[in-house]
């Protein structure tokens, strides 16, 4: 993907943005083991697939008081050279693309209240369209002990899984002494806790049973309450439409041109290929998914993001169940759980290249 796309999210009432290139994937906040004597901002860890992962939650390393957590925050998975980190957040939005020329580190009198001196989270801001706080290069968030002393723990904790081949860590036999205590989340309902729980233990996986070539990001998009993945390979970013120009002569699917920051996009209306619905236009604020197939670029309306970042385990892709009815299967490779729903994942290059959508004659 392109450097200068920017995942952006809210937490705790504000705006933010980190560059894609950290991000390795986004899942539902699960539940979490708890240490004490951590670095600040620190707030436990939860076993991916074998593998220990810390959790962070900025609001803390940002000066405010930690929020009590819900069922709707996720978790973001940041990489940089050899240490993981998860990042709470309260609602994942949409990729961006944000130049360094619309990035400023000239704050006002609010912003400052908001970074205090947190300079080495907060590497400047975006203020047109919306006000977005650009966050640093993750490996700036910690000092270099404090790194040390996570990538230690991490280690001695995932030789332990390897040991003992379990499925869970033993905090009584540990000689890190893991502790319990305080609970993860203590306000949390019964009925809450159990969705954690069955969270983290979905996300336990055993490293010997799990083939990790066979997970593809998607981006999942909605159309007419049809939930599709879409390749995260193929998705340049996803904007807002505004100003469309209707080109003459073209197919009713091909709604009509935008500028993209200097660019010509065309915009196009899937909905006739998939669902043989007919055109229903669009109005300003409609979001879009800009895609690039084999040379050929355009964008897809839809009309609501999902998820920007969903790992999928290839294994769970099954034939498109009977139950689902009006999609056009030669253009889905499958369907897939997603959560409790089922979503169809498009063939993109086949929609772009073979269908009767010919969007290369309006570009």
């Amino acid at each position: 993907m392109k450097e200068n796309l920017y995942l952006t999210f809210s937490l705790n009432n504000y705006l933010y943005g980190i560059n894609t290139v950290y991000v390795e994937e986004i899942f539902t906040l699960p539940e979490l083991t708890t240490i004490l004597e951590v670095p600040q901002g620190i707030i436990g860890f939860v076993n991916v697939r074998g593998k220990i992962l810390p959790i962070i939650d900025l609001n803390l390393k940002l000066g405010y008081l930690s929020p009590d957590y819900r069922l709707t925050d996720s978790v973001v998975v940041l990489k940089w050279e050899d240490l993981q980190l998860g990042m709470i957040v309260n609602q994942i939005h949409e990729i961006r693309e944000i130049s360094l020329e619309q990035i400023t580190i000239e704050f006002n009198q609010q912003q400052e209240l908001v970074i205090v001196e947190q300079t080495n989270i907060i590497a400047g801001v975006v203020k047109f369209p919306d006000e977005i706080f650009i966050l640093s290069n993750p490996r700036k968030w910690l000092a270099d002990v404090e790194k040390q002393q996570l990538l230690s723990w991490q280690n001695n904790l995932e030789q332990e899984i390897f040991e003992n081949n379990v499925s869970e860590i033993q905090t009584n036999n540990s000689e890190l002494l893991l502790l319990q205590n305080p609970k993860f989340c203590p306000n949390a309902t019964l009925e809450e806790r159990k969705v954690f729980k069955q969270r983290a233990d979905n996300l336990r996986l055993s490293t010997k049973t799990q083939d990790f070539k066979n997970f593809k990001t998607l981006a999942v998009i909605a159309l007419n309450d049809y939930l599709f993945g879409i390749d995260l390979e193929m998705v340049r970013e996803f904007i807002d439409i505004h100003q469309v120009t209707p080109i003459p002569c073209c197919p009713a699917h091909i709604i009509g041109n935008m500028n993209l920051r200097g660019e010509i996009l065309t915009l196009v209306d899937l909905r006739g290929v998939l669902l043989n619905f007919p055109p229903q236009g669009v109005v300003v604020g409609s979001k879009a998914m800009v895609i690039e197939v084999e040379g050929i670029v355009a964008g897809v309306i839809v009309e609501e993001i999902y998820d920007v970042m969903f790992s999928l385990n290839l294994q769970k892709v099954t034939a498109i169940p009977k139950t689902i009815h009006g999609i056009n299967e030669q253009y889905c490779q499958g369907a897939a759980p997603y959560y409790e729903k089922i979503m169809n994942i498009l063939d993109m290059p086949k929609i772009f290249l073979q269908s009767e959508l010919i969007v290369d004659e309006a570009i």
